[in-house]
């Protein structure tokens, strides 16, 4: 659901957005399958500025409330699994909703070709730790999810990876100043690629700072 305003209409504050995906945010399938068009629609103009093409492999899709509960809501619709599969989704995206003093981003190495894919992946051991935003004179290093290991034992990475970017007050501060340029970088031998952040993006990630 969007944010809504408050009752007085005097007052033009949105309401926090949520920390969580809840049981009750999710629609049972049979309602959602009503919805689903609409919703597909709605998330699509929320992801448009949170994705970030850094090089010519890795895209960042930047995570939100919306963003995590609308993949809930279509593993739950398209694999029927139930309240049993309901509880491990949550369990499964909730640690990527932005909890208000951080970015969170799913990184994925899009290389249609299978052994392009191979060969790159392979070169890229330990990437999701050379991972950064700078910000002014602010540097946030990316920190990876551990709940699975994103190595493999010939040290070939994995495509996907999910990233937290803690930031202090005063790296917010600067990432909300339009007048200081931010920068999402990889900084791996083997993939050396920086992308300034486009002023719309940026607007869009402010909103997941409180």
């Amino acid at each position: 659901p969007k944010p809504t305003a408050s009752s007085d209409p005097r007052k033009k504050t949105l309401m926090p957005t949520p920390k969580a995906i809840a049981r009750e945010d999710i629609l049972p399938p049979a309602l959602y399958a009503a919805a689903r068009r609409d919703a597909r629609a709605a998330v699509l103009d929320i992801k448009k500025p949170r994705r970030v093409m850094v090089g010519p492999y890795a895209c960042f899709y930047f995570e939100n409330y919306h963003t995590m509960r609308y993949q809930v809501q279509e593993m739950v619709y398209i694999e029927q699994g139930g309240d049993e599969q309901l509880v491990q989704e949550l369990a499964a995206y909730n640690p990527m909703v932005p909890q208000g003093q951080e970015l969170t981003a799913t990184l994925m190495f899009e290389i249609d070709d299978k052994a392009r894919r191979t060969a790159v992946l392979t070169e890229l051991t330990g990437v999701e730790r050379q991972i950064h935003i700078e910000v002014g004179d602010e540097k946030i290093a990316a920190v990876p999810e551990e709940e699975v290991e994103r190595t493999a034992s010939d040290g070939k990475t994995s495509a996907v990876h999910f990233l937290h970017f803690p930031f202090s007050v005063k790296a917010i501060k600067a990432f909300r100043n339009p007048d200081t340029t931010a920068t999402l970088a990889i900084a791996h031998e083997h993939y050396m690629h920086m992308c300034v952040l486009p002023d719309e993006t940026r607007a869009s990630l402010s909103g997941d700072f409180d």
